[in-house]
């Protein structure tokens, strides 16, 4: 009985444990988030490693932070970047609760969309270092959005190709 005790201890000491690392995970996302809408760049980019990557939702946007930051900085200049609101988010941990993967789904100006990335831990908190934005299509409109985007695909496609 005892050692069923000490085994339920532990058990409940490492999830209480991952929760305080997931909430600690939320709120840096929430806070990049919140960067973003009120235009606070260097908050913003202090939140990511120097080696992240951000993949936006058109297919040529595969940034570093120093492109990242070059195209981000006119729009955090205008006063308000952009506005992304999780609706919902699940956070993932490796056994050593060193590195996090997530996924969200996003309220946005441009409606829904996805979110995911990976944070690591660093000796100033938890930083993303991937982030990938997508836009959520319903897929019952995915023949009409194929149809939309048919020519600019291929034309990146035939430019991709080549290289």
């Amino acid at each position: 009985m005892k050692k069923i005790s000490v085994l339920l201890f532990f058990i409940g000491c490492f999830t209480f444990a991952q929760d305080k690392t997931k909430e600690a995970i939320d709120s840096t996302l929430e806070a990049w988030h919140e960067a973003a809408s009120n235009a606070a760049f260097d908050t913003y980019f202090d939140l990511m490693t120097a080696d992240a990557v951000f993949i936006g939702t058109d297919a040529t946007e595969h940034w570093d932070i120093p492109a990242f930051k070059a195209y981000s900085k006119p729009h955090f200049d205008k006063g308000k970047a952009w506005s992304f609101r999780a609706v919902e988010r699940n956070i993932y941990l490796n056994e050593t609760q060193d590195i996090a993967w997530f996924d969200e789904l996003l309220d946005t100006q441009m409606k829904l969309c996805r979110g995911s990335g990976v944070l690591k831990k660093t000796p100033n908190g938890w930083k993303i270092t991937h982030y990938v934005l997508s836009i959520a299509v319903p897929n019952e409109y995915v023949g009409e959005l194929i149809a939309i985007k048919k020519d600019t695909d291929n034309a990146l496609l035939t430019k991709l190709s080549r290289n």
